[in-house]
């Protein structure tokens, strides 16, 4: 779960317009950090299996959201992936 403070930097850097709180890039974002800190939570806890079947969902789901980005708005796929660090 993520602190509103965080969710709230977030959806500031990665959103398209001024009130933007939905659009693809900011789920990417909330997902890329969500990712994150679960896999911190894994590292502790190897034998969380029902934790990481969530992992392997919210994975699934921001690949697919990726996906969608790049198709629609190239430009802005090449930036979301370099602000939140992740490859190709």
């Amino acid at each position: 779960m993520l602190k509103t403070k965080d969710k709230k930097k977030i959806i500031e850097s990665t959103r398209v317009h001024d009130k933007d709180t939905g659009s693809a890039e900011v789920q990417v974002g909330l997902l890329s950090k969500q990712i994150d800190s679960l896999t911190d939570h894994l590292k502790k806890h190897a034998k969380d299996n029902h934790s990481r079947r969530g992992l392997l969902k919210m994975v699934s789901k921001r690949k697919k959201l990726l996906t969608y980005v790049s198709k629609t708005n190239k430009a802005g796929y090449e930036k979301l992936i370099k602000k939140l660090g992740l490859r190709k």
